[in-house]
């Protein structure tokens, strides 16, 4: 990035949901941090702190180092809150203040980041029973991709058609895309998901 002169942009949404670990999550940002760039972070606790609804969030911008860090950060504050002001005006605050009490009490931190180790671990833990299923079924094509990608969502590798046949036929739902949200798998349904899938791609190319 730096060869190409580009800026780097993070897209902080599901942090924690991939290791377990906030910091290891966040390993690229910090790196990069240290490389010396001039970054910005869009970082939301919407979902590793199931403040969905309230959309709550930050928008982190990390200054170069130099003599005219301070006049920069001023400009860029200036410049976001005229964007902030005519996007949001006044957003609510109460997603924000349940936010600010975890991340600033040490006990609650604590209890937050074993609550994302546990969500993380069933992520994992529905990964290797969906693909472990699928590889019982003898379902056509590899699975590993299943177990390999990381977070909440994943791609299954259906297409548009099979899609639509899984909703028709089976009553399952998801993007046209085959994008799947793993959360939404637990020991009840992996099984029935699992034949579903089976089933629609034997028939439907």
């Amino acid at each position: 990035m730096r060869a190409h002169g580009l800026f780097p942009f993070f897209d902080c949404a599901y942090q924690g949901f991939a290791t377990g670990s906030l910091v290891e999550d966040n390993f690229a940002i910090r790196h990069f941090e240290q490389e010396g760039f001039e970054l910005v972070i869009a970082q939301s606790f919407a979902k590793n702190m199931g403040l969905y609804g309230q959309r709550v969030g930050a928008f982190h911008y990390v200054t170069p180092a130099g003599p005219d860090a301070q006049e920069v950060t001023q400009r860029i504050s200036s410049q976001l809150s005229i964007i902030q002001r005519s996007e949001l005006s006044s957003p609510p605050i109460y997603g924000a203040k349940i936010a600010s009490i975890i991340l600033n009490d040490e006990q609650l931190f604590a209890e937050w980041e074993d609550d994302l180790r546990t969500m993380a671990g069933r992520i994992k833990g529905m990964r290797k029973a969906l693909r472990l299923e699928l590889e019982r079924l003898q379902t056509p094509g590899t699975w590993k991709h299943v177990t390999s990608q990381i977070g909440m969502f994943s791609f299954t590798g259906l297409n548009k058609e099979q899609v639509a046949e899984l909703r028709n036929r089976w009553h399952v739902y998801m993007a046209e895309t085959g994008r799947i949200s793993v959360a939404g798998l637990n020991e009840h349904n992996v099984a029935y998901f699992a034949r579903a899938v089976d089933d629609v791609v034997r028939r439907v190319e």
